[in-house]
């Protein structure tokens, strides 16, 4: 097998695992954001740890995201892939979520979940688009 094979053989694996930890990062945000349906409607404390606990989770699948994608990168090269990703709910939004927990700063959070969540569906979609690159050479 050529060198060239094993890092296309290589890029593959990391794409797949890629794929793992955004379909369980997708899975969490799209909790995440269900439960911040909840708690724009009323939910309590309750509502916000575990809405943020599911953003807890999410953001661990993405540290390893960033993690295989920086190691795709080094085994491809100079084919181009997404840069470094970071989920944008946590800091001072998350402190105002639950200290304020007003139905504004609900909807804030709830938008920022949307937002990340979509960020993590375009880069799935770039992901496979890559397989397809892949299987193609």
């Amino acid at each position: 097998m050529s060198e060239n094979s094993l890092q296309i053989n290589r890029a593959m694996q990391l794409t797949d695992q890629l794929i793992g930890c955004l379909d369980d990062a997708e899975h969490q945000l799209s909790s995440a954001r269900n439960w911040g349906f909840i708690d724009v409607l009323g939910g309590g404390l309750i509502t916000d740890l575990i809405k943020h606990s599911k953003l807890h989770k999410a953001q661990t699948s993405m540290e390893h995201v960033n993690a295989i994608m920086q190691e795709l990168q080094q085994v491809l090269g100079s084919i181009s892939i997404p840069g470094d990703y970071r989920m944008q709910v946590g800091g001072f939004a998350t402190f105002a979520d639950f200290f304020f927990d007003s139905g504004i700063v609900d909807i804030y959070m709830t938008a920022k979940i949307m937002n990340s969540l979509k960020e993590v569906r375009n880069l799935k979609n770039k992901c496979y688009d890559l397989k397809q690159r892949l299987t193609e050479i």
